[in-house]
């Protein structure tokens, strides 16, 4: 790929707030389309972690957009999710959501484009902050500028706690349908994720999963290892490694940070033995 513009001076630009009506029917069908197996989502009386992300995924789009040239679109791959929260998101909540472009990075292989959002109440109560980092597959600054702005906040996983027995281990099956199930009440319906030739034209190998569907499949693994409840959830992060394919076997492993402490690294690995989630973090309060 040829060299490309990126608008820096959209850096640090808040979209307008963007209206979320909280439906309970809606949150419940994106638990069913993760397999979640906690009651209150699947009830719809709590959101999931992940579903976090989808009252900010118009102005998230909007904020990305901002920095890079529509034509790139289709070599963008989620890199990187990062959730604080400060609230549950329950039924009937109205959220405004709004999302800046924070960073542009240069690497040898592409563009990174970070991205934050926060979510309010109508009345401006926090309910939660994320960074989404956004990865430009072979793009390359016309300016050739390194970086400019802030990236998102850190959580590598030290290779110390790797070396250690892992707190548990969950096994998951991700289903074939799984992609179609999940492109509806996420909101996400990029072709990679559903049409086999599509993803074959842009160099994947097929189909994949949605990125953020894989890390809602590794969330409700470390909630059963840490034995937490998915309220006590402060902090969620991952940076995606490879993708995974529909009806593939995948396995999280999670490691406790600290004695006794409610801080939890893990990593997410497929049936063919690669690694697909990274430098996963979970910490939940004490």
């Amino acid at each position: 790929m040829g060299f490309t513009s990126f608008n820096l001076e959209a850096l640090g630009v808040w979209t307008e707030p963007k209206h979320f009506t909280v439906e309970r029917e809606r949150m419940a069908a994106y638990a069913a389309a993760t397999n979640d197996p906690v009651a209150e989502h699947l009830a719809g009386e709590l959101a999931p972690p992940v579903f976090a992300v989808v009252p900010a995924f118009e102005s998230g789009a909007e904020a990305v957009l901002a920095v890079a040239p529509a034509d790139l679109l289709m070599m963008l791959v989620h890199g990187e999710q990062d959730f604080f929260y400060h609230r549950p998101i329950t039924p009937g909540l109205e959220l405004l959501t709004r999302s800046a472009p924070v960073g542009v990075r240069q690497t040898s292989a592409g563009v990174v484009v970070a991205v934050k959002s926060e979510s309010r109440t109508a009345d401006g109560e926090l309910v939660n902050e994320q960074w989404m980092s956004t990865f430009f597959r072979g793009a390359r600054d016309a300016d050739d500028r390194e970086s400019a702005g802030e990236q998102a906040p850190g959580h590598t996983l030290d290779e110390a706690v790797r070396a250690a027995d892992p707190a548990g281990e969950a096994k998951q099956h991700v289903d074939a349908d799984q992609t179609v199930r999940y492109a509806e009440p996420s909101g996400d319906h990029n072709p990679i994720h559903l049409d086999e030739d599509f993803a074959r034209a842009v160099g994947l190998p097929g189909i994949i999963n949605h990125g953020l569907c894989t890390m809602a499949f590794a969330s409700h693994a470390v909630l059963g290892i840490a034995e937490a409840g998915p309220r006590t959830l402060k902090r969620l992060a991952v940076r995606f490694a490879k993708p995974v394919l529909p009806g593939q076997d995948i396995s999280t492993r999670a490691w406790r940070i600290g004695s006794g402490s409610g801080t939890f690294g893990f990593e997410t690995v497929s049936d063919s033995g690669a690694v697909v989630v990274k430098d996963g973090l979970a910490v939940f309060e004490p």
